[in-house]
């Protein structure tokens, strides 16, 4: 019996390539691996076991003729279920949009579709993408393959899930403040979150516009990077995409005999990530993996971004403000769950003040309401100039201090998050310190840099990521720095026991 988590993305489409083993074959193992796994995990809000069976059978026939799409051809992934898929029922993990039903597919969806993926099912999320735990999902909670008593993390804690059980050889998720980097640490998975404008857009569910940005979870960087170069790319029904930065996987390392050398790199480790705050052990792994680089030649330089302490404090204030604009449109009028229609008796819907309030009441769960108070607020007249216009100058900040940085160093490195997985329910009573996982990796969205979460050796065997960020548009240079250290380390290709 063929064992999925064993193989990369590479490794299989050679399989495919040789007829080794069949699309439909790989096809039908990946349902068997979830209908043994899944009700222990609990990573998917839909599947589409027909569906992908019969995506299957289409591409062992291309094969056959000869007309390969792409490097995943045949290969079975999964989606974060906020982006809209044709014909089939996109939540974005709320009760308010319990039934809906696109009539498109959001781009990065077309594109993996035009690559000939096999689409296994759409992954569970924090609903609109709002929390670190996927326990603000409104239809139930995510469970980390590690340990099933704690988190995967979120808001992709679904994804992240799924690829590290073995749940399919990738997803495709959305990191707005570390939706895919967080979980993926916790997951023991490979995350990237592209730079802003990378990809497109178009057809996710948003939150925060200007914050949010679809990218890959995989098992190794390689995994990643033939991802990445199919999702990304200019797309004219997303203005924010930048047509003339092109991702090419042949660019690589991971792809290609490019003399690609972290000798003599710069990496930069920022005091500020190194203090108050980190557990000790994860602290230590961090600093043992950044040894295994400075074995390699690269050069280890103490930098300081100084504004870091003020980063989480405006996030939490503009990404409120931009979830209260976004999820106004859902008034069980023109969008989303409507009381109106759900009593068929109409009997508590007296006005239509009755049915925006109520379909709100039933639809939006409390992280939801919490985040639209709370960005209203900073919104109002009276306290925009305090709080939302204050927040978009720490913003500029947080830029220009990663600006400096990358003039003295070529990469980042910090840790991803500042614990390991934490216990189901252990910060869900505490908005705030849930809001705390998110401490190193939100400046990075703010910034709209790339970076990429990596495991590194576990404590305890629950894993830690180590997060590697770069300049704008150099997802090349840190997938090959990230690529350099598996090469030799292989904590990615560790898998937990669900036996």
């Amino acid at each position: 019996m063929l064992k999925l988590i064993n193989f990369s993305i590479k490794e299989i489409s050679e399989k495919l390539d040789k007829k080794e083993i069949s699309s439909v074959e790989l096809t039908k193992e990946v349902f068997s691996n979830i209908k043994k796994i899944e009700p222990k995990i609990k990573a998917f809000i839909s599947l589409m076991e027909k569906e992908a069976l019969e995506q299957a059978k289409e591409s062992d026939k291309r094969r056959a003729n000869g007309k390969k799409l792409s490097a995943i051809d045949g290969i079975p992934i999964s989606i974060k279920d906020i982006f809209c898929t044709k014909d089939i029922k996109t939540t974005a993990g709320s009760n308010m949009l319990g039934d809906f039903i696109p009539p498109y597919d959001a781009t990065v969806v077309k594109r993996i579709k035009d690559a000939g993926a096999v689409i296994i099912g759409k992954n569970n999320m924090d609903a609109w993408a709002h929390g670190s735990s996927t326990e603000n999902s409104d239809f139930f909670t995510t469970h980390n393959p590690w340990d099933l008593e704690r988190v995967p993390g979120g808001s992709s804690g679904g994804s992240a899930a799924a690829v590290a059980s073995g749940m399919g050889f990738a997803s495709i998720g959305t990191d707005t403040g570390g939706s895919i980097r967080q979980p993926a640490a916790f997951c023991g998975v490979t995350g990237l979150k592209p730079t802003y404008g990378r990809n497109s857009r178009y057809g996710v569910i948003a939150m925060a516009s200007s914050l949010d940005c679809p990218g890959v979870f995989a098992r190794s960087s390689e995994d990643v990077a033939i991802l990445l170069e199919i999702v990304c790319g200019h797309d004219l029904l997303d203005s924010t995409t930048v047509p003339s930065k092109k991702f090419k996987t042949q660019n690589l390392n991971v792809k290609s005999s490019s003399k690609f050398k972290v000798q003599n790199l710069k990496l930069g480790l920022p005091k500020e990530y190194f203090g108050k705050g980190l557990d000790p052990k994860i602290k230590e792994k961090i600093m043992e993996a950044v040894e295994i680089y400075k074995k390699m030649g690269a050069k280890i330089v103490e930098i300081s971004l100084p504004n870091t302490d003020y980063a989480l404090a405006a996030y939490y204030i503009i990404q409120p403000a931009e979830v209260s604009s976004n999820l106004a449109r859902f008034d069980g009028i023109k969008y989303g769950f409507s009381v109106e229609k759900a009593d068929s008796k109409q009997l508590s819907v007296n006005s239509l003040i009755d049915v925006y309030m109520k379909s709100r009441a039933r639809g939006f769960g409390d992280e939801a309401k919490r985040r639209i108070m709370i960005g209203t607020y900073v919104l109002s007249a009276g306290y925009y100039d305090a709080y939302y216009k204050k927040a978009m100058k720490v913003r500029t900040l947080v830029c220009r201090d990663f600006n400096d940085a990358f003039k003295k160093v070529d990469v980042i490195i910090t840790p991803t998050t500042p614990t390991t997985a934490f216990k189901i329910g252990e910060k869900s009573q505490d908005p705030l310190e849930m809001y705390l996982s998110d401490v190193y990796t939100v400046s990075a969205n703010i910034a709209g840099i790339p970076g990429v979460s990596i495991p590194v050796e576990s404590i305890n065997n629950l894993p830690v990521g180590m997060q590697i960020l770069g300049p704008q548009f150099s997802e090349e240079m840190i997938l090959d720095i990230s690529h350099e250290y598996q090469k030799i380390t292989h904590h990615h290709q560790k898998v937990p026991n669900l036996e």
